[in-house]
């Protein structure tokens, strides 16, 4: 048994994973701004302030905070939220646990495949290639250099470059169930997705097989916008329509963020199957199916 911090511990992914941890039996410690639990603790980055007691004997850090990519337009502020929701954060664990000197068995962190940047080629991306010219990148590449600094400490950093996580309540999904299902632009942009169980699975294989570097989190078949759309259309038993939400309307109305709607590409999970993750659902009808 194991005691892990979880950040971003109240939201989609940090709730599910919660609960699997404790499930087996580990203990779980949420860091929270307003905590209302026993197993929450205070955290505040604006004050520089981590409730102590919440990191003595911890072994392992599951960092999960961040602000919605997608939540509000791209301004000059909101990128800026983006980013220091992220690298703030890690940096404070980071400068806390080194004061405590505690020894760490490993720092996990999110990242997003918006690591290679918002485009739609057919390469598929693994974990070897380059970081994206533009602002996705960027927020990736900074919040990942943020979690390598516990490797300085000689911490085993893993770092899990995430797709759509799909859920049966809130998440992605519950936006893209519209009455009349369609892709968005031109449908052929891929959409690398994950189950929440998957991902959640991924994160505790990171912690008991003692998983570290940096994998791809995303299921193994690949689908673009039109495909994603059709097949969510026929699980949920609505109409599908071929024509996709034009690029121009959808720029109209989220601004520069529309990017992340219009373009993808394909992303490997070859690497994290290599490693002995068994996907429970490995394609988009499997998924769709169970939730």
């Amino acid at each position: 048994m194991a005691k892990i911090i979880i950040t971003g511990g109240t939201g989609l992914v940090g709730k599910r994973l919660s609960k699997l941890l404790i499930d087996k039996k580990h203990e779980v410690v949420i860091l929270s701004r307003t905590p209302k639990h026993k197993n929450e603790f205070k955290w505040d980055v604006s004050s520089n302030y981590i409730d102590e007691k919440s990191l003595l004997n911890t072994d392992y850090i599951i960092h999960l905070a961040g602000a919605g990519i997608a939540d509000k337009r791209w301004t000059k502020e909101r990128k800026q939220v983006i980013i220091d929701s992220r690298v703030k954060t890690a940096n404070l664990l980071f400068d806390k646990t080194a004061a405590l000197n505690i020894p760490l068995k490993g720092f996990i962190s999110a990242s997003g495949v918006g690591y290679y940047g918002a485009i739609t080629s057919n390469l598929i991306f693994t974990e070897t290639d380059k970081v994206g010219a533009d602002f996705l990148g960027d927020v990736c590449q900074k919040w990942e250099n943020a979690a390598h600094q516990f490797s300085t400490k000689k911490i085993p950093v893993t770092i899990l470059r995430t797709g759509i996580v799909l859920a049966d309540k809130g998440g992605a999904l519950e936006k893209m169930k519209t009455p009349i299902v369609s892709p968005l632009g031109s449908g052929k942009q891929f959409l690398p997705w994950i189950h929440l169980d998957d991902l959640c699975g991924i994160y505790i294989k990171a912690i008991e097989d003692n998983l570290s570097g940096i994998f791809n989190a995303v299921a193994p078949e690949h689908h673009t916008s039109k495909t994603f759309s059709k097949a969510l259309a026929k699980s949920i038993k609505r109409p599908f329509l071929p024509i996709g939400v034009p690029g121009f309307l959808l720029k109209l109305i989220f601004g520069e963020m529309a990017i992340i709607l219009l373009e993808g590409s394909k992303i490997s999970a070859k690497k994290i199957e290599k490693n002995g993750y068994s996907f429970r659902f490995k394609t988009l009808k499997k998924a769709l199916y169970n939730l």
